[in-house]
């Protein structure tokens, strides 16, 4: 989470988040949600990327980034060639394509894991980052 590349801190708490979000991963969101916050410098980010990054207030570029991130997340088996094209056209290497996918595939099946051991985060997450 803490290579250096063309995704920013903030960009890589972003997939975790929203990833989570769609696997109703508790412990991931508020958590990451907190970290995410910190690293935008944003009190309202979070929330919004967890519960629909598409009306969050992101740019194009993180939009198609967690375009991606839930493809690889969600339907892995559907990633072709076109979702790495739309990743470029928006100014990401294929490094960042595997950053991505990366980020997404490790956190869904951390989400899992967290789901089935009923992972809660400590109380103190839930206010970090909001001011």
């Amino acid at each position: 989470m803490e290579k250096p590349g063309n995704l920013s801190k903030a960009e890589r708490e972003m997939i975790v988040v929203a990833t989570s979000g769609a696997n109703q991963c508790q412990y991931c969101v508020v958590a990451h949600g907190a970290i995410l916050r910190i690293r935008a410098k944003d009190p309202l980010i979070a929330d919004q990327v967890a519960i629909n990054y598409r009306k969050a207030d992101i740019t194009d570029r993180q939009k198609a980034m967690l375009d991606f991130a839930m493809r690889v997340a969600l339907e892995a088996y559907a990633v072709g060639d076109a979702e790495i094209e739309t990743l470029k056209s928006h100014g990401f290497t294929e490094e960042d394509a595997w950053d991505i996918a990366a980020i997404a595939a490790f956190f869904a099946m951390s989400n899992r894991l967290a789901n089935v051991t009923s992972m809660r985060p400590n109380p103190e997450f839930y206010g970090l980052g909001r001011g």
